[in-house]
């Protein structure tokens, strides 16, 4: 038996990154047609498959590949191309230790592709991760009371924390896992505590409710500050919150900025159930000014990225109702919202000043928001 997933990437429109990064407050996040998916079927050795791109139907094509003996071998190493892989499959193993064992007596080739440029800030971590669990999900029948979606989710986000060492909240996983737009609540979820110690997410559906708006994401291909941005903000917000607690006279511009970015999600919810769509984007720019500030405050000279801000200038000379980072700072991509019937000259307008300032790497979608998470495809 043959088992395909398929994951969306998400975006995160509004609120971010109060995702249990810095601060536990709300996002307005959602998932989009720019996909990655995996295989998984039987193996006489447990083997790992890398494709750069979709594979064509079925081709053993790839780029990279690797034969594992026994998972005792598994290893994280930073410069191996299937670091996810081991990661999943440890952080897995750990969740549901029976599994070593299935894995053991009946060992698999996992393939994974994706379309989510690397370092675009649209999840791709989140959605390689949950390619892998899906497929692994429905290959071993593993107890959907158990691995429910939510668990999943949760599971995801604490690999790539503890075992890919990714500084992360937890709108990605979510939103790759349960698909559409939603409104999402991340109230004490900030310190990450493990499975079953602190509260899931709410995750509130506004598709069925409303008209879903059209974006364009605009990946920049710079890599921007080598920093990790949320490893250097995220310290710093556990600071002045805990000093805060310490004494409550403290005042401090950080937390209040990720307050406001919090309130940004909760302000838009009501503006998509208006039909408001004007105030919605301006929405999107006071997020973006707000994590813009923080990022200057935290040390990094270029803000949210020099390149970002070029493009989010650029949208919004031609007119993008609202325009802004929408993951990974300092490089990531740039998320903008056209007026009905506009995109094409905004679109144009953002690829022209990419062209401008030598963005030879820039990746340009028009996106929108689908209704599903992953979707499954066995074959006998």
């Amino acid at each position: 038996m043959k088992i395909s997933v398929r994951v969306p990437a998400r975006i995160n429109i509004l609120g971010n990154p109060t995702d249990g990064t810095e601060g536990d407050f709300y996002t307005i996040s959602g998932a989009v047609n720019i996909y990655a998916g995996a295989t998984v079927e039987p193996a006489d050795q447990l083997t790992f498959f890398t494709f750069r791109a979709i594979p064509h139907p079925g081709s053993k094509t790839a780029s990279t590949w690797t034969k594992v003996s026994k998972l005792a071998e598994l290893r994280v190493r930073p410069d191996d191309p299937h670091r996810a892989f081991a990661a999943t499959l440890l952080g897995l193993t750990k969740f549901h230790k029976r599994l070593r064992a299935l894995l053991e007596k009946h060992p698999v080739c996992l393939s994974y592709w994706k379309e989510v440029p690397e370092r675009s800030g649209l999840g791709g971590a989140s959605v390689l991760v949950l390619s892998l669990l899906n497929v692994l999900r429905a290959y071993y029948g593993l107890d959907p009371t158990v691995f429910h979606d939510y668990a999943l989710a949760e599971l995801a986000h604490r690999i790539k924390e503890h075992e890919l060492g990714l500084t992360c909240g937890y709108a990605d996983c979510y939103t790759v896992q349960l698909g559409g737009l939603a409104y999402i609540d991340y109230r004490d979820k900030l310190l990450h505590e493990p499975i079953g110690r602190e509260p899931l997410a709410t995750y509130e559906r506004l598709d069925p409710f409303v008209a879903t708006p059209q974006f364009i994401v605009a990946f920049s291909g710079v890599s921007g500050d080598p920093r990790d941005v949320h490893a250097v903000m995220r310290p710093r917000y556990l600071d002045d919150r805990a000093r805060r607690e310490r004494e409550p006279g403290f005042s401090s511009k950080l937390l209040e900025r990720f307050r406001k970015i919090g309130e940004t999600a909760r302000a838009g919810k009501l503006c998509l159930l208006a039909s408001d769509i004007e105030g919605f984007g301006k929405l999107m720019n006071e997020n973006h000014t707000l994590i813009d500030r923080i990022m200057r405050d935290c040390g990094f000279p270029d803000g949210a990225g020099e390149a970002n801000n070029q493009l989010i200038h650029a949208a919004r000379e031609a007119g993008a109702l609202g325009a802004k980072l929408t993951g990974a700072g300092g490089g990531g991509s740039v998320l903008v919202l056209p007026p009905p019937g506009r995109a094409r000259k905004v679109l144009a307008a953002v690829q022209a000043e990419a062209k401008r300032h030598g963005m030879d790497r820039a990746q340009f979608f028009t996106v929108r928001i689908v209704r599903h998470g992953p979707r499954i495809k066995v074959e006998e």
